[in-house]
């Protein structure tokens, strides 16, 4: 075609729309928009939290049952009270090591054939422990559950802890404390707790144990504590997804009514640790390039009736990109890529943590704004703004906690660990709307003691030790990176 006409041609074509568009009236410009403030948002619709429904199997193990039906996946939770509080003294890391042995072998199965099964059925199947507890978790299509569950019971219920895994495991865990030494976010995650419970808490020691308890871990010991504490008496079964109560009591009973009842020994306990002076303890990692500090001390358990407001404190002071601390450390100083705070929840004793890895030439600079914040948040009011933000941060977000059946999971889970009515969040955004800025500063002086903190700062020795030194914010200690004195 010649070049002339392709001209005529696109011509032709406009023309043609010109006519088209004229049969439209002419569009209306929307009015000038005030950028300058924000958009005036509608009231939140009301939270529609699933329900949660509960049998009990004749050998005690509670079944609790959310149905989910948009989406055919399920998951499956069992929650045992075998934490690594309940480690023994002289094998701490027991309950970690314990859990991961489920999966190494388990019925007739050996350990790649739990992974080939787990795969061949589109699951995730994980066993773990915290401190309060241990989790067997099963993510999986609503079609696959039965052989899912078939698979799951055995993991839990008839586990071998072969000889050859136990060494294998072993083996594997005594690298993972080498690497540890290198990590200096993994030292400060260790050493930190170790001070501010002491080596006689519960939850003193390091999750995964020491080099010494490693070493010492042996079948013998790993079936000893899985029979004492493995027990249906003391567990639950959460199942969130696309099953009905009905349907989900018979999967489960055909699968876990065998297993065998026994009485569990009484979850530990321990005083809260005495609050001593504030102090800084410093770890020398020679050669770090940032400084990893974290700051606190004990908090309450997560039972305590100013949860409510510690949520919404802690959101106002470091649980939020946009809170006091990452705003003032990263946005305004550029010390870090980001500063939190957290109240840890635990059964016993909590504990109140800020923390951030900082460049290692600003270390100083960095605990000086984070001690300029932590005590600002006692002693001034929080202004009406803030407090509405942080309450609406929180409110806002809480629906999407339950969009999916693993985020559903996760909150009843968090009910179940910590003896938390199962009915919680039905009023929970209304607690948290009903939070004063008099009770904010109220659990902040509470709870956030700045003549107490346990300052604990991983980073090369060499670098950082004057400047700490000039802030003169309390008696420098020195630790290895297991917490403990260097004599």
């Amino acid at each position: 075609m010649k070049p002339g006409r392709r001209v005529a041609g696109w011509a032709g074509r406009c023309v043609v729309v010109a006519l088209s568009l004229a049969a439209y009236p002419p569009i209306r410009l929307p009015a000038q928009v005030d950028r300058t403030r924000p958009p005036t948002l509608p009231p939140p619709p009301s939270l529609k939290r699933p329900a949660v429904q509960t049998a009990t199997l004749p050998n005690g193990l509670t079944l609790a049952v959310v149905e989910m039906h948009k989406v055919p996946v399920v998951d499956v939770e069992v929650l045992l009270d075998a934490g690594a509080a309940r480690d023994p003294t002289d094998v701490p890391g027991l309950a970690t090591f314990t859990a991961a042995m489920l999966q190494q072998g388990a019925g007739k199965r050996a350990a790649l054939d739990i992974a080939d099964e787990a795969a061949f059925l589109g699951a995730q199947l994980s066993t773990n422990a915290s401190y309060d507890g241990a989790i067997a978790s099963l993510h999986v299509p609503k079609r696959r559950l039965a052989p899912a569950l078939d698979l799951l019971a055995d993991v839990l219920l008839r586990p071998t802890f072969p000889d050859s895994e136990v060494t294998r495991q072993r083996g594997l865990r005594a690298a993972q404390l080498l690497q540890q030494r290198d990590e200096p976010v993994a030292v400060a995650n260790v050493v930190f707790p170790a001070i501010v419970y002491g080596p006689g808490h519960p939850y003193g020691h390091p999750l995964n144990g020491t080099d010494g308890a490693t070493a010492a871990l042996t079948r013998d010991r790993v079936t000893q504590f899985y029979g004492a504490a493995y027990r249906p008496s003391a567990a639950y079964l959460l199942i969130v997804g696309d099953v009905t109560l009905a349907e989900a009591r018979r999967l489960v009973a055909a699968r876990f009514a065998a297993w065998e009842r026994a009485d569990v020994p009484a979850p530990p306990s321990a005083p809260a640790p005495a609050l001593a002076p504030r102090a800084v303890y410093l770890v020398d990692k020679p050669g770090a390039a940032q400084s990893v500090i974290r700051i606190g001390h004990i908090g309450p358990p997560r039972t305590s009736p100013d949860w409510y407001a510690l949520e919404v404190l802690n959101t106002i002071l470091g649980g939020a990109f946009t809170s006091r601390l990452n705003q003032n450390l990263r946005e305004t100083h550029g010390y870090t890529y980001g500063a939190f705070s957290q109240f840890v929840p635990r059964r016993m004793t909590g504990a109140f943590v800020a923390l951030a890895s900082v460049v290692t030439a600003k270390t100083d600079s960095s605990l000086i704004e984070f001690l300029k914040e932590l005590r600002r948040i006692r002693d001034e009011a929080v202004p009406a703004e803030e407090l509405a933000k942080a309450k609406a941060y929180i409110t806002l977000g809480l629906p999407g906690d339950f969009e999916t059946t693993g985020n559903a999971a996760a909150r009843f889970r968090e009910l179940l660990t910590y003896g938390l009515p199962l009915d919680y969040f039905d009023g929970y955004i209304d607690r948290v709307n009903a939070v004063t800025a008099q009770e904010v500063q109220r659990v902040a002086r509470q709870y956030v003691d700045p003549d107490h903190f346990d300052i604990v700062v991983v980073g090369d020795k060499s670098q950082i030790e004057a400047g700490i030194k000039a802030l003169n914010e309390g008696a420098i200690a020195y630790r290895d990176l297991w917490g403990q004195e260097i004599r």
